[in-house]
């Protein structure tokens, strides 16, 4: 499922921020340099890395193909609600974002998951 996931060209970053030590900004960063076209999603924050940052999945101007998850499972949760009901069904959670909660919540909603580190998978499959 990752090498499937990382054809697909549209991503999302949900917890992206501006901090450089955190892995929200570093994962965005990695996507971007990697050539996904990649939109950052956190509420808290008007731009990450100079681009737009928007407040949902609902305020971007496009829908992405994969969202990556990098906020804790409780804020997970409400993402992947909103995520199956705009029709988006590939998440990848980087570690320590999902739980019993996100999990049961994937497979009620049928989407389709990834756990591992996007960074290390960037890294692996994808030209820099």
């Amino acid at each position: 499922m990752e090498k499937l996931m990382l054809t697909k060209n549209v991503w999302a970053v949900v917890g992206a921020n501006q901090n450089p030590e955190k892995y929200g900004n570093k994962i965005y960063k990695a996507l971007k340099s990697s050539g996904f076209e990649v939109y950052a999603v956190n509420p808290v924050y008007d731009s990450v890395e100079g681009d737009v940052c928007y407040a949902s999945l609902s305020a971007l101007p496009r829908l992405p193909d994969v969202i990556n998850i990098v906020v804790s499972p409780d804020r997970a949760l409400s993402t992947l609600t909103e995520a199956s009901s705009l029709g988006i069904k590939y998440i990848w959670f980087q570690p320590g974002t999902h739980d019993e909660k996100t999990d049961a919540k994937v497979k009620e909603l049928g989407l389709e998951a990834v756990y591992a580190c996007a960074l290390v998978a960037t890294k692996l499959y994808c030209k820099e």
